[in-house]
């Protein structure tokens, strides 16, 4: 009998990480334009969080990230950075995040379109 109360007394003391928004769309970005956006994000659990890794679906993509803890009810943000030299391309890439919350692993998502590369006016 007090060993299920000993579990029963630690269920739910756990991380949360819970992102405001969990999709950017950019739309359509220029060619060399910002491809950045901050993913804000709660721990709604009981206990610190940290974030041990996030990783881009691919090198165009490049999370940043605080490895400080983040403590219960406390925000902060994951960067996302899209390389925008690909011109006329449509984009639909993710970052993984990993941490000690109780869903361990979450994924987060930036999407949109980089114009055509300017054309220059050739010299005669």
């Amino acid at each position: 009998m007090l060993f299920f109360a000993c579990i029963g007394m630690s269920y739910g003391q756990q991380a949360e990480i819970d992102f405001k928004k969990e999709v950017h769309d950019f739309g359509t970005i220029a060619y060399m334009g910002d491809g950045t956006y901050e993913f804000e994000y709660t721990n709604t659990g009981n206990e610190p969080l940290v974030i041990s890794n996030c990783k881009g679906s691919c090198g165009c993509t490049v999370p940043e990230w605080s490895k400080e803890a983040i403590q219960p009810g406390a925000t902060g943000v994951i960067k996302v950075k899209y390389d925008t030299k690909r011109a006329g391309k449509a984009f639909n890439k993710s970052v993984t995040v990993s941490s000690n919350g109780e869903t361990a692993q979450k994924v987060i998502r930036i999407k949109g379109r980089v114009s055509e590369k300017p054309v220059t006016a050739s010299a005669k």
